[in-house]
This record gives C-alpha cells, structure tokens and sequence, in this order.
C-alpha cells in the first residue's frame, strides 16, 4: 500500500481505542509513524546487486514477529526528536507506535505484491489481493476521519474510519471470489482445467480485476469486471518459464540462474519469457491495462556474461494516459 495511506490506517486505530481523549493528536502521530517505518528496508539496496531489495522489501520490517521491535525503535526517534516538547510519555507513545505498525504488514497482505508476514518461520509472501496498492476510495474516509478524530478528539470518528476500512476490505474479498468465478467459467469455455485462478484489483477500484490462470503450460490473461454490470474482457496468453526450453545455455552453477531463481520467488513464479525480447523474464502479474501482459518489471539474460555477472533489473515505463482511458473504458461501457 502507498506509505500515505498507511500512515493513516496507523493514526486511525490507536485513536479508535483512547479512553482519553487529549491524547488524539500523539496517539495519530505514533500511530503513522510506527505505521509507515516498514518500507524505509527500502534502503535496502545494492549497486552491485540490483535484485537485493527484491529479497528485503516487505520482508523482516514485514513480518509479525518485528511488530515490538519495529515499534521501540520509533518510539525511541520520536522520544528524542518531540519528547521534551511534546511531553511524550514512553509507555503511551509505545502502544500507539505498537498498533500503528502492527497495521503495516497486515495492510500490505491483502494487496496482490507479497508480503513476508510470517518470516523468519515462512518465506511465503502472503497476498490476499483484496485491494489495489493506491485505492482513493479507501485513503479519503480514512484521511477525514484522522483530521477530524485529531482536531475534535473524538475517538468515535476514529472507530467509523476504521469500520469503513473493514468494510471495504469485506467487499473486496467479495469481489476478488466473483471474479475469480468468472475466470473459472471462461476457463471451462475454453475446455481448461486450471491449476490455480488469481485475481487482482486493477489500480485505483474494485469493480475491474486482472484474472491469471494456468493451464497446458500456458498463462492465460483477461479482466473481469464485477459487481451489477459483470463482464469478461478476454486478453490473451503466454507460455510459462521453461529454462531448458527457453534459455538452454544458462548454467545451474551462475549468479544469472540464482537470480532467475530469486526473481521468480518474488514473482510468485507468475513468469514468462518475454515474446518481444527473448532475452528477457517479465513477472507477468501486474499490468496497467489489467487484460494486457505487458509487465512492469523484469531481468535481462545474457549468454556472455560471466559466472559472477547479476542480472540487470529493469521498471518498465507505459503511456500511462492511454493505459488510464483503456480501465476507464472497462470500468464504463456497457
């Protein structure tokens, strides 16, 4: 989820709980700060190793079991940086910091990207994919709720905020099991079987949804929309990663099969070879236009390389206005 709306979700709940209600504002301020810590592992990087913040972004600072330790550490910047002058006493600011970061983890695994709830038990990146990474429609209520819980004291806003946010995270489980229903007839259409059904909001809603299924080798693509006007938008398919088949001189031995290996962890092993550059594996779970596989990110073999060589990773840009009015047009027509 975007750190702003984290931050929100973690000044909403500990102001949801306050008994007193002086302490709205301090308990809003430790709650978003402990609530948008976790993504600072995004400084987690390596020039030299450029898939090394694939394997620490939402992974330790992520996982449950960092939630009081994760939440010390802010209390502690905060103690430093406004505890004298805001008369922070340890012991409140501490539970706030605790239950806005323990928001983080629990937010970002009901988006679709993976997150290491469960580390170090578990590498399994938990996704519900019940909503989408920026989602206005969520965000707003909270941000109102927030001011007003804060300026007002009135932890009531507070608790509506954070039923809204419940609600919302029902309907999209809703939606998300309508949606993958409408794959599963599509797929029997086709005669397939699948193996395995995803479904992931498409940015900004939850009516249209990018669908993923596996069948005979193959990774087939389309968007659902749901809700009172369901509708199927048929997109198209690509063959799954076949090292032997695709990239027959890669040796098991080098730094380029290890990361094929790590990339294809952090994807979820939703990976393909590219048909427009055989050279590269895209992760095909995320697309702007939510039929299309036109992947945001990838790697780049090369056959003389050497065995220590990385793979270079690479963010793919899109013409995001004509991206935009292709969801609009699912989102809209009849």
């Amino acid at each position: 989820m975007d750190p702003f709306t984290h931050g929100l979700l973690g000044a909403v709940l500990p102001q949801a709980t306050l008994r007193e209600k002086r302490l709205a504002p301090i308990a809003g301020l430790s709650g978003a700060v402990g609530a948008m810590a976790p993504d600072l592992d995004v400084l987690i990087a390596s020039d030299s190793d450029p898939l090394l913040f694939l394997e620490y972004h939402r992974q330790f600072t992520h996982s449950l079991l960092f939630v009081p330790i994760g939440a010390f550490i802010c209390t502690l910047a905060l103690q430093v940086v406004l505890g004298r002058r805001w008369k922070l006493d340890f012991k409140h600011t501490y539970l706030f910091a605790v239950l806005g970061y323990a928001t983080h983890p629990l937010l970002d695994a009901c988006t679709s990207y993976g997150t290491l709830v469960l580390w170090p038990f578990s590498d399994a990146r938990i996704d519900w994919s019940i909503i989408a990474i920026i989602d206005p429609l969520f965000t707003v209520p909270l941000l109102a709720a927030v001011i007003f819980a804060t300026v007002k004291r009135q932890p009531w806003v507070a608790r509506a905020g954070l039923a809204w946010c419940g609600i919302y995270l029902l309907l999209g489980l809703v939606q998300r099991e309508s949606a993958e229903s409408m794959s599963a007839e599509l797929a029997a259409k086709r005669g397939h079987s699948p193996s395995d059904i995803q479904a992931k909001p498409s940015f900004g809603n939850l009516l249209v949804w990018k669908t993923i299924y596996e069948a005979e080798g193959r990774f087939y693509v389309d968007a659902a929309r749901v809700g009172i006007a369901p509708k199927v938008f048929e997109g198209s398919s690509i063959r799954q990663l076949d090292l032997v088949r695709d990239f027959p001189w890669l040796q098991a031995n080098t730094q380029q099969a290890r990361d094929v290996a790590r990339f294809s962890w952090f994807s979820q092993y939703y990976v393909a070879q590219d048909a427009t550059n055989p050279a590269r594996i895209i992760d095909i779970r995320y697309s702007l236009v939510p039929n299309d596989i036109n992947a945001l990110w990838s790697i780049t073999l090369d056959p003389a390389a050497g065995p220590d060589a990385h793979t270079p990773y690479r963010n793919h840009r899109r013409d995001v206005g004509e991206s935009s009015r292709k969801l609009w047009k699912m989102l809209t027509e009849p």
